[in-house]
């Protein structure tokens, strides 16, 4: 009895001394598995006639890329320019206007190499659905009480919309009637409670309102090419997964979702 409960004991040893020698052997990463990625908060500052599609996209992305939230900040790409040139922490920029865009690369806050022309938009005419103004031209506008475009010096849409009511003579007759907005979407809102008798935004803009018809369509040639740039911004503190948000937001996916809502898809 003595000699099989020591033989049990030395077979339990050399089991226990096995097991822990097979440990020892393994490689560091056998041993752990490997660690959660850091996660990581995106600053995106872009123009407010993105927000539609950026949300849907934002999405997308995040379910792919678990680690990574992605926060918007929307505004007029002017006011969203000047706080990155102030230092604002941003990760990525993506203007409405090519000017407001190339200040900051001039400046050295974006890489030339890490911006992109992505997208594209009309610029249109719209009132309230249910109008008796008769405005069905930019010309018409003359009847307007009170109209609304972005202001110029910070909102593309506003710069856009006083070139072509210049352009087209129209801008002295009417300029005392306008009501100026702080962006784009600003403007939708102040058409849809009629509080203006007429606004000038995106097409983009006016596709996803309900409360609003699109009087007219601007022609191409009456004001400067509409044009979105994107970017990383230099100082980026997540240059990484900056990069890889960059590189997302221009696949055929996204562009498929760009275009959903109304944009000109640039990228060749």
């Amino acid at each position: 009895m003595k000699k099989l409960l020591f033989f049990s004991m030395m077979l339990f040893l050399l089991a226990v001394a096995g097991c822990s020698s097979n440990e020892q052997t393994k490689k560091p990463e056998e041993k752990k598995q490997e660690a959660p990625a850091e996660k990581v908060e995106l600053t995106v500052s872009a123009a407010a006639s993105l927000q539609d599609a950026l949300n849907e996209i934002k999405t997308s992305f995040e379910k792919e890329n678990s680690n990574v939230t992605v926060n918007y900040n929307f505004g007029a790409s002017g006011a969203l320019g000047q706080q990155i040139s102030q230092g604002a922490p941003v990760d990525l920029f993506f203007s409405a206007a090519e000017d407001k865009f190339d200040k900051l690369v001039q400046d050295g806050l974006i890489e030339e190499s890490k911006g992109i022309d992505l997208v594209g938009n009309e610029l249109v005419l719209v009132v309230p659905s249910d109008s008796n103004k008769e405005i069905k031209a930019f010309e018409d506008l003359t009847k307007a009480d009170k109209m609304s475009i972005g202001t110029p010096e910070a909102v593309p849409a506003g710069q856009y919309a006083k070139e072509t009511l210049e352009k087209l003579n129209v801008w002295q007759a009417i300029e005392g009637k306008v009501v100026y907005a702080k962006d784009v979407r600003q403007v939708l809102t102040y058409v849809e409670t009629n509080n203006v008798d007429a606004g000038i935004v995106y097409k983009t803009d006016a596709l996803i309102s309900q409360k609003v018809e699109i009087a007219a369509t601007a022609a191409e040639n009456s004001h400067a090419p509409i044009i979105y740039p994107l970017g990383v911004i230099k100082n980026s503190t997540h240059a990484k997964e900056a990069q890889l948000f960059y590189d997302y937001l221009q696949n055929e996916n996204s562009m498929k979702t760009f275009e959903k809502y109304g944009f000109k898809g640039l990228k060749k």
